[in-house]
């Protein structure tokens, strides 16, 4: 299994520091799962491989393009700097 861990600074709350650990078996296109923490509390999920296609089916885009851009957002922190953001609802 293999597992990032990045600190991302939401838009919705700039000043608050969370932490992101993502974890995939094979690749991030056959589910994954997440757990967020802002340090005091844990919150965790995981996203099936039927989730994906579902996601990139609903925003009209070819499944692995979505799985590159799940990559760069989730796992490629430090490279993608910048270009997306996050927010906590």
């Amino acid at each position: 299994m293999e597992k990032t861990l990045n600190r991302i600074h939401p838009v919705s709350d700039p000043e608050a520091t969370y932490f992101l650990q993502v974890s995939w078996e094979k690749d991030l296109g056959t589910g994954f799962g997440v757990i967020l923490s802002d340090g005091q509390c844990a919150w965790t999920g995981t996203v099936s491989e039927a989730e994906i296609s579902r996601e990139a089916a609903d925003m009209e885009m070819n499944r692995e393009k979505y799985v590159e851009e799940l990559k760069k957002a989730l796992i490629a922190a430090e490279e993608s700097a910048g270009k997306y953001n996050f927010a906590i609802s």
